[in-house]
């Protein structure tokens, strides 16, 4: 992995949120190619329950203060930074008032998820590309997390498809089993649609469901990855028949090698 420039985005990220399979990984992969000489960001939503005193989180100026139109609406993008203690790692953070100041990630306190969820996985999907434009650093992978990162694959194949600096990146996206209930806002299809993004792509947003959103993400990566032990039969199989690389469920001591083997010999071909 040597030299290898890979881009991680994920719904969520330890430290900054308590430990589950995705935040999880979502530090374990970095911090495996970081040991091996590769070159890694990070990008993850700045969620109001995050401390930013006790992460050191700072405003990047120069990489803020530009709008993003959703769904016909300008909304700025805010961007924070701070680096993992130990690791050398820095963490990007997307941040707007609107849609991520509010404690909490998804749900409310009563646990009933925000009714602008959708909203926020387009912003942080455009906000990522955007700042890495401006960072101007190419990535040769873009490695996936999370449901709330996944319509980041559709919005750099179709929305960004012209941007040259993503020409040669491939995308990975890890599927789990951590997903919601129901379904999110039933005028997402409409909203991703706005930005002229193939119709029938995304008519299965039509029912935002976590399976319909995996779907897409999945349509639109080059290679994927079993996460969790067992995710829905459904996107199994979908994923299967898509005859596209996938990487089967590790174990975390076998998964740095299988990983690192993955993106050599599947990916960067």
């Amino acid at each position: 992995m040597k030299d290898k420039r890979i881009l991680y985005v994920s719904s969520e990220v330890v430290p900054y949120l308590p430990e589950t399979e995705i935040s999880s990984m979502s530090f374990e992969a970095p911090r495996l190619v970081n040991q091996q000489g590769g070159q890694i960001r990070i990008f993850m939503p700045r969620y109001g329950n995050i401390n930013e005193r006790r992460h050191q989180l700072h405003e990047v100026i120069r990489l803020s203060g530009i709008n993003l139109v959703i769904n016909d609406l300008d909304m700025p993008l805010i961007i924070k930074v701070a680096s993992i203690p130990k690791e050398r790692i820095q963490v990007y953070f997307i941040d707007n008032d609107e849609y991520f100041k509010r404690k909490g990630t998804i749900k409310d306190k009563q646990g009933v998820l925000f009714p602008d969820n959708d909203e926020r996985a387009i912003f942080f999907a455009k906000g990522v590309v955007e700042t890495v434009k401006k960072l101007n650093w190419a990535p040769d992978v873009i490695h996936v997390h999370g449901w709330l990162a996944a319509l980041l694959p559709i919005y750099l194949k179709e929305y960004y498809k012209d941007e040259p600096l993503f020409n040669a990146s491939k995308i990975i996206t890890s599927v789990y089993n951590q997903s919601f209930n129901n379904t999110l806002n039933e005028d997402m299809h409409n909203k991703i649609k706005f930005d002229n993004i193939n119709d029938e792509a995304i008519k299965v947003l039509e029912t935002p469901s976590y399976t319909n959103l995996m779907k897409v993400a999945i349509d639109y990566s080059d290679a994927l990855i079993i996460g969790s032990e067992d995710i829905p039969e459904e996107l199994e199989a979908y994923m299967k028949n898509t005859k596209k690389p996938v990487l089967e469920h590790k174990s975390k001591d076998e998964f740095g090698e299988a990983y690192t083997s993955f993106i050599n010999s599947q990916v960067l071909i």
